[in-house]
């Protein structure tokens, strides 16, 4: 029997309900929310929370811009607090900003809590199906859309369990960013490719 290769197929990817859906952040990626979406700002006076932080990966690269970086996980993979985002009792605005990967399957509790414990912003890299479903819908973008939607023009590889360089991918990711001070509605707009140019020494340490 051939292997399904088709793209609709490929673009999948199957967590069981136990699963910590352990997948990396390759750095690059977030120095790109940073760099193309957020960077008419400066950060360097301001907090934020990556709350699903695994290995540090995303956390690393959000200390190059922000002033202070808190991180946490659900599990104790050895770089930071072992807390649960969702029943730990962060404070109202406790932080300027909540950045982060979570599981895909608690993407929307993710989002809701993040949006109670972010003063200024949440920015969520998600796959890009999170932008589907009449549930999601009703339940957050009808009331509450992004005020932007980043689509990564160029592939964002995650591999289970690692960050590697010469992994490749068919699912495509987006940053999906809440920015509280925001008055006009949703934008649309593209990262373009950077992976070159953002990418470090050590970043696949």
């Amino acid at each position: 029997m051939k292997q399904n290769t088709s793209h609709a197929v490929m673009a999948q990817r199957f967590e069981s309900k136990t699963s910590l859906d352990d997948f990396p952040t390759p750095p690059w990626a977030t120095r790109a929310l940073m760099t193309h979406i957020l960077g008419g700002e400066d950060f360097s006076n301001s907090t934020c929370l990556e709350p699903a932080c695994g290995r540090g990966y995303m956390a690393k690269p959000l200390s190059e811009f922000f002033g202070f970086v808190e991180a946490a996980d659900v599990h104790p993979y050895g770089f930071s607090e072992t807390r649960d985002f969702l029943t730990y009792p962060y404070e109202a605005n406790s932080h300027d900003w909540v950045v982060t990967n979570p599981p895909f399957r608690m993407g929307e509790q993710f989002v809701e809590k993040a949006l109670k414990v972010a003063r200024v912003g949440v920015a969520v890299l998600a796959r890009t199906v999170f932008l589907e479903s009449i549930g999601r819908y009703d339940r957050i973008y009808k009331s509450n859309p992004p005020t932007i939607f980043a689509q990564f023009s160029e592939r964002v590889p995650m591999v289970k369990g690692r960050v590697d360089p010469k992994a490749s991918t068919a699912t495509g990711y987006a940053w999906f960013v809440w920015d509280k001070r925001a008055s006009e509605g949703s934008k649309l707009t593209w990262v373009p490719p950077c992976r070159k140019k953002l990418e470090r020494h050590g970043d696949y340490a």
